[in-house]
């Protein structure tokens, strides 16, 4: 079995939010280009460049909005228990 190396841990708040927005970009730049075009040989050609534009978007978004969430999300859940 190959061993993968992981990142170190202080990587995280943008490894998060990378692998978030290719997956959510993904999902939606698919969703709305099957909708415009329908499955047709266009689909291939067009959803890549959809979707890397719709990312270079996301990507810089999330990082800039994360911490505003973040906050929003404290407002709305109850902290967990302290044991």
């Amino acid at each position: 079995m190959i061993a993968v190396r992981k990142l170190p841990a202080r990587y995280a708040p943008i490894v998060m939010p990378f692998v978030l927005s290719i997956l959510m970009t993904a999902v939606v730049s698919v969703i709305s280009t099957l909708r415009s075009l329908g499955a047709t040989p266009a689909f291939l050609a067009t959803w890549p460049g959809a979707w890397a534009l719709s990312w270079l978007v996301a990507f810089p978004t999330l990082l800039m909005v994360l911490p505003l969430v973040r906050r929003i999300v404290a407002c709305l859940v109850a902290a967990p228990p302290s044991r």
